[in-house]
């Protein structure tokens, strides 16, 4: 099928359920546009230039678990909480917690973070920045919002104050997910049906 049945298709099935026709152009671009950014942010091409350019002899891995330790609210939102320990970075980076307690342990040993006793329960291992590791996820924020700011520094006004409210309220958009699975119902089982066809005609060509 070309692109322009597969996009006249693809409007069929989500008018037919009732999506406007603008919000449907939106949505097909929206999809592109956020799957080419998953695959730029999955390159880290910022923070590879970033860890470049400052001269931190860091893998990208070992700096995110160094943000996640230093904890800031407005990335890690509720996740940023409480005290650090090693659960609650693997936690906050989706990550196994052996694997989060592994870099954290390297860390410790290149001084960028230190164990310490938690004032809340005596018996609790925490784990925070050193001067040292501060002053790198410090840097590397820093090299970050100065890239931006002056990239957003060509925006209007207007521009700028409408883009973390909306950016905000898109961000809602999985936990709705549901909602629409349940709303959906019928359109995704004639969609799973068709999927079910072609698989059975598939492995009767080869056959």
């Amino acid at each position: 099928m070309s692109k322009a049945g597969e996009t006249l298709q693809m409007d069929a099935i989500l008018r037919g359920a009732g999506i406007a026709k603008s919000t449907v152009q939106a949505v097909i671009s929206v999809d592109a546009l956020l799957q080419n950014w998953r695959r730029r942010a999955m390159k880290r091409e910022l923070g590879h230039r970033a860890l470049q350019d400052l001269g931190i002899a860091l893998e990208l891995q070992q700096l995110d678990v160094l943000t996640a330790i230093g904890a800031s609210v407005d990335e890690f939102g509720e996740l940023a909480n409480g005290e650090t320990t090693v659960s609650s970075v693997g936690e906050r980076l989706g990550i196994d917690p052996s694997r989060a307690s592994r870099v954290v342990s390297e860390m410790v040993e290149a001084g960028y973070a230190r164990r310490a006793v938690s004032q809340a329960d005596a018996r609790r291992t925490v784990v925070e920045l050193t001067e040292a590791g501060g002053a790198i996820v410090e840097a590397v924020r820093a090299y970050k919002f100065l890239i931006m700011g002056d990239f957003l520094s060509s925006w209007t006004t207007v521009e700028v104050a409408q883009l973390v409210p909306l950016l905000r309220k898109f961000g809602a958009w999985p936990e709705h997910a549901q909602t629409g699975v349940d709303k959906f119902g019928a359109e995704i089982a004639a969609l799973s049906e068709q999927v079910a066809v072609a698989a059975t005609r598939a492995k009767a060509i080869q056959a």
